[in-house]
């Protein structure tokens, strides 16, 4: 049965769940306040990667952030705020980040990235798009024996779980990154990555569900949200009230804030992440993390990106050129000869990553109300997660089996 959507946010997340929902024949509209050029669903490193299967909430996160809290270019930070949002988040990413609850998140992290993965390449296979897609695996470089050792057990973990996965010496990651000389002890390679060019595939996605009747508004900020019982009823844009059977709130990093309109609370706090676009040859052709630094690097179409840092610091945009030279320099160390001009560095970017508590998205419906349907807190793993996050929101509205199981990314999960 066809129903009338309103998706609000129209990042990497929003734009995914139109694209399945209006392939299910609902009638979707979708309002973002900002113009569809900016935010982390362009300027994000670009992968799509099963790699990542150990979550932010990671044991050992806790004492680097308290140790990195006094270097202004380390590469993850949080900024101490006596706020009841930001100590509630601290505490339940405390009691997340043990051991057990992180190999137990492993396969779940796993099983829906590979199944975004398949989801992205079906749709470079087909004619509706025609974006740069490349699936060339990542390097996770490591200069001392000690990080080395750190990924190789993750890898290992990531073999059990039915990925392939090498440990190059530097003469193998040489082999394969022919063009450049990497200034590494060696690297875990994970053949499962892909990769893309962000800012080249959300304006054909945006144009494709605009194509196909889904009506799109940009620049509009939601004022509120009017609910009756478990129902929401409608919205209010600008003065005027939208109506619609099915609400989806894709709202990324400011989630927190704006479900208090329903008296909800879903735990997220903004992680700010910076890129640097080289548009000039620089004979990378790998995607490669530098470990030590943090730092993602990737080939895109026509340029090469380096991003890098979590900044848990609040909703703001205000660029720290302290941290966007860290990356420069850390791009510099690690790859012998290459050099990013002081242009490059002043052209820089950030985005705003929504982070949970645990790591893992909230996809799904609160017990609150019956036609809120709720996808966000992914983290950096937002484009790696897009395609199955729209999937599941289009599986949970049509009423049909989900591809995976979502109960794992439950909106009212406790930590």
């Amino acid at each position: 049965m066809s129903k009338e959507i309103i998706i609000i946010g129209g990042g990497i997340i929003g734009l995914s769940s139109a694209y399945y929902l209006q392939k299910e024949g609902h009638q979707v509209t979708v309002i973002d306040q900002s113009d569809f050029s900016s935010g982390a669903s362009y300027v994000n490193a670009g992968y799509i990667s099963p790699s990542h299967i150990v979550s932010l909430a990671a044991p050992g996160m806790i004492s680097k952030g308290i140790k990195w809290m006094f270097n202004p270019a380390s590469p993850f930070y949080v900024k101490p705020r006596l706020e009841t949002d930001f100590l509630n988040w601290a505490l339940a990413f405390k009691k997340s980040a043990t051991a057990s609850k992180v190999e137990k998140s492993m396969p779940i992290i796993k099983d829906i990235t590979v199944f975004s993965r398949q989801l992205f390449e079906e749709m470079y296979a087909s004619k509706e798009f025609d974006f740069f897609y490349e699936h060339k695996g990542l390097m996770m470089y490591y200069k001392t024996e000690k990080a080395g050792e750190e990924e190789w057990n993750v890898g290992k973990k990531a073999i059990e779980l039915g990925l392939k996965v090498e440990n190059l010496s530097k003469e193998g990651v040489q082999k394969i990154e022919k063009n450049i000389d990497v200034n590494v002890k060696g690297a875990v390679y994970y053949h499962s990555d892909a990769h893309m060019t962000p800012n080249e595939f959300m304006p054909q996605l945006k144009k494709y569900l605009e194509k196909n009747g889904v009506v799109i508004h940009s620049n509009k900020i939601v004022e509120d949200v009017v609910f009756s019982g478990d129902k929401i009823t409608s919205i209010r844009v600008n003065q005027e009230y939208f109506t619609a059977d099915e609400f989806v709130f894709a709202t990324g990093s400011w989630t927190q804030n704006f479900v208090k309109k329903l008296g909800l609370n879903i735990s997220i706090q903004a992680g700010k992440g910076y890129r640097i676009n080289v548009e000039r040859p620089t004979n990378i052709s790998i995607p490669g993390i530098l470990m030590e630094a943090k730092v993602a690097v990737t080939p895109m179409n026509g340029f090469t990106r380096f991003a890098g840092t979590m900044e848990i610091g609040g909703i703001n945009h205000h660029i720290n050129p302290v941290r966007v030279k860290a990356i420069a320099n850390a791009a510099e160390n690690y790859y012998a000869g290459l050099k990013i001009n002081s242009q490059e560095i002043e052209n820089a970017q950030c985005g705003l990553r929504p982070c949970s508590p645990d790591g893992l998205p909230y996809v799904g419906k609160s017990t609150k109300f019956k036609n809120a349907t709720f996808a966000t807190g992914h983290a950096m793993m937002g484009w790696s997660l897009g395609p199955a996050t729209g999937k599941l929101v289009a599986e949970i509205i049509s009423d049909k089996k989900t591809s995976l199981d979502v109960s794992p990314f439950h909106v009212d999960r406790k930590f």
